[in-house]
């Protein structure tokens, strides 16, 4: 029996698609100098791909792409296009260094958009594949709509695909309807299938991309479509920091050594800034409140014990914990948690009297820090 030797690569790598799906968010414009801006970004960060929107798609589009190949970057560009012979001409005359393919498999998008049945997209696929394949382009055969396709159908395509040698099948939900249960067990017919690497694309429409995309890989997918803050169509896709969290919680020391995490919150702030719109205050890891702890109960075990209420500590995000100490829900404990912090010591009975008080107080509002420092000194030079 021949041993083979284990394979050196991770067992699943990002495709950030900022710069292609994220073009398709309702409030993106991006400049040439954006994307420039971005996609160092993206290579500083550490994904392993950056998917540009097609140079087919427009002239700036071509010349767009041709600017972000020549950056040198160390994520392999690629892009995403029609599979017809003259979008991979396009791609291929701008330097990026893959392609991913698609055809509508599902029945509705088949009507809708190319008419065509399994049997004439199977003949349709051979030629763009072929072109790019000669012409050394890592090359991703997708199924649109997977989700809401005939798996025989799925598998006839997949299976085409890979006799003719691309090295990814791609199941996108590109409508978002599919349920975490649902994409295991595609994901797992897939992989029994095929012997390609498995990329997936999902959509965030039911609020299930990113459970769906951590149960691609649990099933065996290679490759996870997203972008910064989730931007696309629609309500967008599987949000890089959300995934990459989804995936640090499973395996921290692995997704540390692969990506620059302190270096998230700039790179949305970055999109965020370009797009015009804000960071969400609850944002995966990142928010205004990701870390915040305000009822009494959690700041108690919080000052024992940082881990009882976070999966994840903020500083491998460069993020910072806050604990709300000023509010009507706070604790004796919590607020003997600050006082000595600040080098005070209440007694027990003297500590329940300034808790009453905190709290009568912070009836009318939460407290800031500073007022809640005031009080604590205060009662101590009372």
């Amino acid at each position: 029996m021949v041993t083979r030797a284990a394979d050196p690569r991770p067992a699943w790598r990002l495709i950030d698609t900022t710069l292609r799906e994220g073009e398709q968010f309702a409030r993106a414009s991006f400049r040439t100098e954006d994307k420039l801006e971005i996609a160092r970004a993206l290579d500083a960060f550490g994904v392993e791909y950056i998917e540009v929107t097609s140079p087919a798609a427009s002239p700036q589009s071509m010349r767009d792409a041709q600017r972000i190949v020549k950056l040198g970057t160390g994520a392999k560009v690629i892009t995403h296009a029609r599979c017809v012979v003259d979008d991979v001409r396009a791609a291929l005359d701008s330097g990026v260094r893959g392609i991913g393919l698609l055809f509508a498999t599902s029945r509705i998008l088949r009507q809708a958009s190319h008419g065509k049945s399994i049997q004439q997209i199977i003949e349709a696929m051979g030629p763009p594949i072929e072109l790019a394949l000669r012409s050394g382009m890592e090359v991703r055969f997708s199924a649109e709509d997977s989700f809401r396709s005939e798996e025989a159908d799925l598998l006839a395509v997949y299976q085409a695909a890979e006799r003719l040698g691309v090295h990814r099948v791609g199941l996108a939900d590109t409508v978002g309807i599919a349920t975490p249960r649902q994409v295991y067990a595609l994901v797992r017919q897939i992989r029994k299938a095929v012997r390609t690497d498995v990329g997936f694309h999902a959509h965030n429409d039911t609020g299930c991309a990113i459970a769906n995309a951590a149960e691609a890989v649990s099933a065996g997918a290679t490759h996870v479509d997203v972008s910064v803050l989730g931007i696309g169509e629609r309500v967008g896709i599987t949000a890089l920091g959300g995934f990459v969290g989804r995936m640090y919680s499973l395996s921290p020391q692995e997704v540390a050594s692969r990506y620059r995490l302190g270096q998230l919150r700039e790179l949305e702030r970055l999109v965020a800034r370009v797009c015009g719109v804000e960071v969400p205050f609850n944002n995966f890891l990142t928010g205004e409140t990701a870390f915040s702890h305000k009822a009494g109960m959690h700041l108690k075990a919080m000052a024992a014990n940082t881990g009882s209420y976070e999966i994840i500590p903020p500083e491998a995000f460069g993020m910072a914990r806050k604990l709300i100490v000023g509010s009507r829900l706070t604790g004796h404990h919590a607020i003997a948690y600050r006082a000595r912090e600040m080098g005070i010591k209440f007694g027990e009975s003297e500590l329940k009297a300034i808790t009453r008080r905190i709290k009568e107080m912070a009836d009318q509002g939460t407290l800031s820090e500073e007022e809640l420092d005031r009080v604590l000194r205060e009662w101590v030079t009372a």
